[in-house]
């Protein structure tokens, strides 16, 4: 194990990888906690799905692929709560609506030009190969933003989150929290997409948010465990994945690694909160 992450810390993509991939992981799952007892857990997929595409066309036209799809994604993020606002069309069939037009503009737009090359497979998929210091100059500040103004507007959140229509009552500018909500989660998908890949990135919003709901009952206890788990779980996943390639010599996908690692871990919640109940 300590030989293992002596190896991974040795190589500037692994330290790289981690120290990302934490900060993405931590803030999904205070993001997630939130967007599950609203019922929105799906933004986290059509937002990803809308970064994928707004990347495509970037590297279409040789420009940096984050610096674009970030104002992109954030930009739909409004639409969506816009969209899903309107009596016609409510949240599921908006984030239907707009992600499945952007990644068809995607696909056209990389088809137009090198096609599914290994940059748009990164980001598809995910590789911490993928990870470049550059990178880290964007994924590292807009983390420690998305954490800062969590914590800042940590109790109207909360408020919004449990009762909304009570909230506006009290005069809670409710419309301004959910899109607080919406950028933040906007900002978290992009920057965890290069690690995750646009396929897996939404289970770091939903998995660890269900994990914690399978044991702990009040908000504060799910929010503190959904972040552990995340963080646990992506450093097992990760570790996993190098392990594999270091030993096998082909090594599995870090963002399905990670996956499966929450997979077991909600399997193990899951059957604590049966134990717990029966006895």
């Amino acid at each position: 194990m300590i030989e293992l992450l002596t190896q991974m810390f040795s190589y500037g993509f692994g330290r790289r990888a981690m120290l990302a991939g934490l900060l993405v992981a931590l803030c999904a799952a205070l993001l997630g906690v939130m967007l599950v007892l609203k019922r929105y857990s799906m933004i986290g997929d059509g937002l990803s799905h809308v970064g994928f595409g707004a990347l495509c066309v970037a590297m279409a036209l040789n420009l940096a692929p984050l610096s674009v799809a970030v104002p992109v994604v954030i930009l739909a993020a409004f639409g969506l709560l816009r969209l899903s606002e309107s009596s016609k069309i409510k949240g599921d069939a908006a984030i239907a609506l707009i992600s499945s037009t952007a990644i068809a503009v995607g696909l056209i737009a990389a088809s137009l030009t090198s096609g599914l090359n290994t940059d748009v497979s990164d980001y598809l998929f995910g590789s911490i190969l993928a990870t470049e210091p550059r990178d880290l100059w964007l994924v590292v500040p807009l983390a420690i933003a998305v954490l800062l103004v969590y914590l800042l507007f940590y109790n109207r959140i909360f408020t919004v989150t449990f009762d909304e229509s009570f909230a506006r009552a009290t005069g809670t500018r409710t419309g301004f929290y959910n899109t607080v909500i919406a950028v933040l989660t906007a900002v978290t998908v992009v920057v965890g997409m290069r690690i995750m890949g646009t396929i897996l990135i939404s289970s770091l919003i939903i998995f660890p948010a269900l994990t914690a709901m399978r044991v702990c009952r009040s908000y504060r206890a799910v929010t503190v465990t959904a972040a552990l788990v995340s963080v646990f779980c992506f450093f097992a996943g990760l570790l996993f994945s190098f392990g594999f390639v270091t030993r096998a010599g082909a090594g599995t996908p870090p963002g399905a690694s990670v996956v499966a690692a929450n997979a077991i871990v909600f399997v193990i919640f899951w059957g604590v909160g049966k134990l717990r109940k029966a006895s």
